[in-house]
């Protein structure tokens, strides 16, 4: 039993913290190409305008709109996904499970939305106050994989956990706060189509192509009722069934039977199978897609794409700003963000688990002590991705604002990257 717990996170683990390195190579490439003689080149691409043109019906949007409002949505729906399998079955399936995490994500959030509307002076960059309340789980995993065995698996749970709760947190703000004007309609008549795909779970009925054709008319219909079209891919990973067709043990029965009927048929002469061999492989693979969780299936198949491909595309796409001594920038919303991250979440995620501690509201897991959640909280001020896409909401009308902000967030995050890192060598040495 526990294995089956610690497998999957071991792999989630890894995953991320190589998407992690990735992510750190396409900020440098990103950077170094915006600041070379080539920097008008990444301008251009990234703004060369794609789409379609059907009647009266029109969708033609910038190539980093593409990224941002499409490929995002799919890393939306992996988080999604996420989310409905930790509720579930997973590591905040009960309130004691979810109790430590919790506690810590609202500190990690709270404080840094705090400290942005203490320091921020100008009404105009007002809009950015949710830039700082973000931890990029992938590079933060990738930074504690540099430490290697040095750290318990318990504190890399821990720090996934809470980086799933404050993704939540995230995708309520952006909802609600980041979306423009909204067009009702459209937006029932997405809610209707997600009720269905919601029945057909509800009834244990997965279809691929319909729910990938019916996800793309919701995605549409999001992108056109002024909620930001990500949100989408959140409430279509709700109706992706959970459960099995059959039953593991039934399972682990039906496909021994199989097997011996092939073995019942095996002839050393021949050089291919029999038919009735053929019919058996093909009832296993059958039997083996109805075994198969629909949720974990596609959870699987995406998380490679998305931590390989799409978040590398949105970073090279998102983090090249030009920086010249004669740019103008914003300083004050650069510290302030600087120190939301830096400050904000390191403050945030410490306070609110050692006070939730000593009211004896939560409890420590085994094998990590509170030197290492320090350490763990100023790693969570690595805001990157999240913050980035954030950032591009709040000043998508504002260059000057969002090349302050976007440099903010590399120096916020760099710092606590950086600080993170040797405050956890440090205490897991000392250990």
């Amino acid at each position: 039993m526990i294995k089956k717990i610690i497998t999957p996170i071991q792999k989630f683990v890894k995953t991320e913290s190589l998407g992690g390195i990735l992510l750190f190579i396409m900020t440098i490439v990103a950077l170094l190409w915006a600041n070379s003689s080539y920097g008008d080149y990444y301008e251009s691409i990234w703004q060369y305008k794609l789409g379609f043109r059907f009647h009266t019906f029109e969708l033609i949007k910038p190539l980093i709109l593409w990224v941002n409002d499409g490929l995002m949505a799919i890393f939306f729906f992996l988080i999604g996904l996420e989310l409905k399998r930790e509720f579930l079955i997973g590591e905040l399936d009960s309130i004691k499970k979810a109790a430590f995490p919790f506690v810590a994500a609202l500190g990690g959030v709270l404080v840094p939305i705090l400290l942005f509307f203490l320091l921020n002076e100008n009404a105009e960059t007002a809009k950015g106050w949710g830039i700082p309340m973000a931890t990029d789980i992938a590079f933060a995993l990738a930074i504690l994989k540099l430490l290697g065995k040095r750290i318990p698996l318990s504190l890399k749970v821990f720090l996934t956990a809470f980086a799933i709760i404050d993704d939540i947190g995230a995708v309520l703000v952006i909802a609600i706060f980041y979306s423009t004007t909204i067009n009702w309609l459209l937006l029932v008549y997405a809610m209707l189509i997600i009720g269905f795909l919601g029945f057909l779970s509800y009834r244990k009925i997965y279809i691929g192509y319909v729910y990938l054709t019916l996800g793309i008319v919701v995605w549409v219909l999001f992108l056109k009722s002024g909620v930001h079209p990500t949100i989408a891919g959140v409430f279509l990973a709700f109706t992706i069934p959970i459960r099995q067709k059959i039953a593991m043990k039934k399972y682990y029965n039906e496909l021994r039977s199989i097997v011996d009927v092939i073995k019942q048929e095996e002839d050393d002469s021949n050089r291919v199978l029999s038919k009735n061999q053929l019919i058996q492989i093909e009832e296993m693979e059958s039997l083996t897609e109805r075994v198969r969780s629909p949720l974990q299936n596609i959870e699987y198949k995406l998380h490679h794409w998305v931590a390989y491909v799409i978040i590398p595309i949105f970073v090279l796409s998102n983090a090249g700003v030009a920086i010249s001594l004669d740019s103008p920038l914003n300083v004050s919303l650069l510290s302030t963000i600087v120190i939301g991250l830096f400050v904000g979440k390191a403050v945030g995620v410490f306070t609110f688990a050692y006070l939730g501690n000593r009211l004896k509201l939560i409890q420590l897991p085994k094998g990590i002590n509170f030197k290492q959640i320090f350490g763990v909280s100023v790693l969570a001020g690595v805001g990157f991705t999240m913050s980035i896409f954030i950032a591009n909401l709040a000043f998508y009308d504002t260059p000057v604002f969002m090349d302050s902000a976007k440099i903010g967030i590399l120096i916020g995050s760099l710092l606590s990257g950086i600080l993170g890192y040797l405050l956890l060598r440090i205490t897991s040495n000392n250990q």
